[in-house]
């Protein structure tokens, strides 16, 4: 009994010695590696405490009725965005803590800035207000569609930032900004557009919608079509952005309603500014609307005739009936170079993009189609829809940078 326990008693000094040695050589490493850490971050270049490299990473995302999910997981692979996520640190570096003077613009969604990253590429940094109403919703909806979509006439997603309450999305950087700066602008800023350029815009943007309505492998109606939402680029190639309050279509599904309509006067359809329905026949509406404002240098929505008491729409309406469509040519392209008979192929594609029946409005192929054939023999336009006299406006407006925008909700 005695030499059996002194055996187990040399059993357990045993055990504990091994104990004792192996907690030994654990806290021995753990040290070692807090000092290269500690030598590792000493020896760090000055200046680059606070530098945090980009992650590249494949964002999870969840897409059910209440957006994404916290627990960014998917519900299918076909849901599964290759996005890169980028760090706050980077994006607060890149825009200098969102300078004043990197400010570059204004929007329902927050405001934009430019952002230099550290390898010197330039990007454009949309920032969520936290006054935006449907701010959150719009951030949700532009990253589940537009970070699906790659085509020349769509400005490119490059990533997003995602960091407490902070909601951002980085876009490659426009050069030329929105189209609206030059269409409205001076007579020597509208100058700048000749007609080729114009021309080469009216059938980018085009193609972009046609990509979104019949070619991507979503069915995208955008429902905010106006000249803000088009970026340029260097070479002043048409960029379709802003896909906030865009709607997917599933199927076959061709219209859909809503209590709750959302967009900018002057661009909406009779049936979807009335009704509240949508479909691709309202951004093709918002397309002639874009294109009248394109080859005249003049807005909608401002327009007035007092001899005639008619907008824009019923203006251009009246010329062409009159054969006098030429005359809506914007003044500041009088005496260059311009192919009178593609001013009035545009003016007449238009004319068929307004009118006041969805059915009656070409799909985004012919009109392609009609735009890149000359010879073409186009179909005669009916009267245009919405109000052909003083536009008026009801429901609740909001202001933002001289552009009425309209949320109406019906309580039926």
């Amino acid at each position: 009994m005695s030499i059996s326990s002194a055996n187990r008693r040399s059993h357990v000094v045993l055990v504990i010695a091994l104990v004792a040695a192996i907690s030994g050589v654990l806290l021995l490493g753990a040290f070692a590696f807090g000092c290269l850490c500690f030598w590792r971050k000493k020896a760090a270049p000055a200046g680059r405490d606070n530098e945090l490299p980009l992650r590249a990473t494949k964002l999870k995302l969840r897409r059910d009725d209440q957006g994404f999910s916290d627990e960014n997981k998917m519900s299918s692979e076909e849901d599964d965005l290759d996005l890169r996520l980028f760090d706050l640190a980077v994006i607060l570096a890149a825009t200098d803590n969102f300078a004043a003077d990197s400010k570059i613009g204004q929007g329902g969604f927050g405001p934009v800035y430019l952002g230099r990253l550290e390898d010197g590429q330039e990007v454009a940094v949309k920032r969520l207000s936290r006054k935006s109403a449907q701010g959150v919703e719009e951030f949700k909806n532009e990253v589940k569609l537009i970070a699906k979509l790659q085509h020349r006439n769509l400005v490119r997603l490059l990533g997003c930032c995602i960091d407490g309450d902070e909601r951002m999305l980085v876009y490659e950087f426009m050069h030329n900004n929105s189209l609206d700066t030059f269409i409205f602008g001076d007579e020597e800023k509208r100058k700048l557009l000749r007609w080729k350029t114009r021309f080469e815009i009216i059938a980018g943007i085009a193609r972009g919608l046609l990509y979104l309505h019949e070619d991507s492998r979503l069915r995208i109606i955008h429902r905010d079509m106006k000249e803000s939402n088009v970026l340029l680029d260097r070479n002043m190639i048409p960029k379709i952005s802003d896909f906030g309050i865009a709607r997917m279509f599933g199927g076959d599904q061709t219209t859909a309603y809503t209590l709750k309509v959302i967009g900018t006067y002057g661009y909406m359809s009779p049936e979807y500014a009335m009704d509240g329905v949508f479909s691709m026949k309202s951004d093709i509406y918002s397309f002639g609307v874009m294109v009248l404002e394109i080859v005249t240098g003049k807005k909608n929505r401002g327009f007035y005739d007092d001899e005639l008491d008619l907008n824009l729409l019923g203006y251009a309406w009246t010329l062409w009936k009159e054969g006098r469509s030429v005359e809506l040519l914007d003044e500041a392209m009088v005496g260059s170079s311009c192919d009178h008979s593609q001013v009035r192929r545009c003016i007449q594609v238009a004319l068929l993009c307004v009118d006041m029946h969805p059915r009656n409005r070409p799909l985004m192929s012919s009109i392609v189609m009609m735009l890149a054939t000359e010879n073409a023999t186009l179909p005669e336009p009916n009267e245009p829809g919405g109000n052909i006299g003083r536009s008026t406006s009801d429901g609740e407006l909001s202001q933002t940078q001289s552009e009425l925008t309209v949320t109406a909700t019906d309580t039926r």
